[in-house]
């Protein structure tokens, strides 16, 4: 997505109960002083059990190197700042997203240099490694519609949810530019291939032809599961976790994976924290493709390791991001477009909301 996809709220959904979010206020400093111990930041709940079984529990037992794991409520590009500026080193890895923290952090020198290389790393999806970051599972933005409403015969690209005539009903995009804007052009004929830089004067052209048929402009993603798992709207653009949940949780969902927009979600490493050679074993740990695949039976993300779902079973595969027939008509959002007119273009896109 991201994006920059912004993935605060998705984040917050997945923290849930999140009963360890007390830890990330008492004592993760002591815990990073035993050069034997990491401490790892995750967004809590249902990650934190994932790359607990995935990721913290084998790396402690074939290394020796206990993990302790926070689970932090903010977004980390900031707090990272804050960690390098004044060496309190209370995280020595931490989960960030390819699109909205990479370019920021590496352009800050605020990460640490890994070390890992793509020819090293052959069966990862290329854009899951850059030298400061490793990216371990993919999420992506997608359609969703309810098949009591169209059936085998609903919306199947963005051309189609604009189509207000051959597919009548309650529509909802998230209240924000991020994605929306390449939904917009992708409706408008632009592939996903070749969306950047993104054309906003046709973009906000292709979303006034939409506004006046947007029943709800979701601005979180639990709003954007409700929506549609309670029928207030017959087609969703939406994570796709939010909708799988909706669909586990038994609503007549579907999901469009094409034209879909993927993210990559991995872990870096704050520069200068005294534990970084541990901290670089952990995170090459992970690039394991078994390691990954275990992270899906409890997130449906998709591993970057296309080697990752041999181990997965066909029925779970064929709901993550990543498996090869979603992903192919998906495309990954431009980091480097977004760092540079995020701030003009939300604040068109606001102003455009409110006219």
């Amino acid at each position: 997505m991201s994006k920059i996809l912004e993935s605060s709220d998705r984040r917050q959904f997945l923290k849930a109960a999140a009963g360890g979010l007390a830890l990330a206020q008492v004592a993760p400093l002591a815990f990073a002083q035993s050069k034997q111990q990491i401490v790892v930041s995750d967004p809590g709940g249902p990650y934190t059990a994932a790359y607990r079984r995935a990721f913290y529990d084998p790396f402690e037992k074939a290394t020796g190197i206990k993990v302790v794991n926070v689970a932090r409520e903010a977004q980390p590009s900031a707090q990272i700042g804050a960690i390098v500026k004044s060496k309190n080193y209370i995280w020595d890895v931490t989960t960030l997203t390819l699109s909205a923290d990479i370019p920021y952090l590496e352009a800050n020198n605020l990460l640490e240099p890994i070390g890992l290389t793509n020819a090293e790393f052959p069966d990862l999806m290329p854009d899951a490694i850059t030298p400061h970051w490793l990216g371990v599972d993919v999420y992506a933005t997608i359609m969703a519609y309810r098949t009591d409403k169209f059936g085998d015969n609903g919306p199947k690209s963005w051309a189609d949810f604009w189509n207000v005539e051959k597919f009548p009903g309650r529509r909802s995009l998230r209240r924000n530019p991020i994605d929306t804007l390449e939904q917009a052009l992708m409706a408008d004929g632009v592939p996903a291939s070749e969306l950047y830089p993104l054309d906003v004067e046709r973009a906000f052209r292709s979303l006034a032809k939409i506004k006046p048929h947007i029943s709800i402009w979701w601005t979180s993603g639990a709003q954007a599961m409700q929506i549609i798992q309670n029928g207030d709207v017959d087609m969703v653009a939406t994570w796709n976790a939010r909708a799988q949940t909706a669909i586990e949780n038994g609503a007549p969902v579907k999901i469009v994976w094409n034209e879909g927009l993927y993210a990559i979600e991995g872990w870096g490493i704050p520069r200068g924290t005294p534990r970084a050679e541990l901290a670089k074993q952990f995170v090459r740990f992970c690039a394991d493709a078994q390691r990954q695949a275990e992270i899906t039976s409890d997130l449906p993300y998709g591993p970057t390791n296309t080697k990752s779902m041999q181990f997965i079973a066909p029925e779970r595969a064929a709901v993550l991001p990543s498996a090869p027939d979603n992903i192919k008509g998906m495309a990954s959002p431009s980091p480097q477009w977004w760092a540079e007119n995020r701030q003009a273009v939300t604040e068109r896109f606001n102003n455009f909301l409110i006219s």
